[in-house]
């Protein structure tokens, strides 16, 4: 294995080296979640990608999204299949809807006390955090709602 392959087992995260999502992990590092929309049409666009799906319009923008969503999906993970987060199993990963971006989907890890009792259409709150030694932020929800809403 060359150097230059040790070096992105040892970040399993960050920017893709084609640079198409930089500007995910730059907000991420500014603090807030980005997603792209198209310039044109404003379809949401998530993953990635270098052209819009909709409009064909190439060079979507990016945009910040409130990270408050709903959970579509959820899988408890027994074993650690990031090394990184092997001190974390087991650890439950969530697939959010978010309302104010077209509900496009986002994976994040749950954290929290309740992490248990998630279930599909719980209302869920990002939060970005920076783990010690990590070179990039990554997105985690809570359950709950934002601004004071109830569970």
């Amino acid at each position: 294995m060359s150097d230059d392959a040790a070096a992105v087992l040892e970040l399993p995260w960050g920017p893709a080296e084609d640079g198409l999502d930089q500007p995910y992990w730059d907000g991420l590092r500014a603090g807030e979640l980005r997603l792209q929309r198209c310039t044109r049409c404003r379809e949401w666009i998530w993953g990635p990608q270098w052209i819009c799906g909709h409009c064909h319009t190439f060079d979507p923008g990016w945009e910040p999204v409130d990270p408050v969503g709903t959970v579509y999906s959820w899988s408890r993970s027994h074993y650690p299949f990031i090394t990184e987060l092997a001190e974390r199993v087991p650890y439950v990963t969530v697939l959010v809807a978010l309302p104010n971006a077209g509900n496009r989907r986002v994976l994040g890890i749950l954290t929290g006390e309740d992490t248990d009792r998630v279930r599909i259409g719980d209302p869920v709150t990002g939060h970005i955090e920076l783990d010690e030694g990590a070179t990039w932020p990554l997105l985690r929800w809570r359950r709950g709602a934002a601004r004071g809403e109830q569970v």
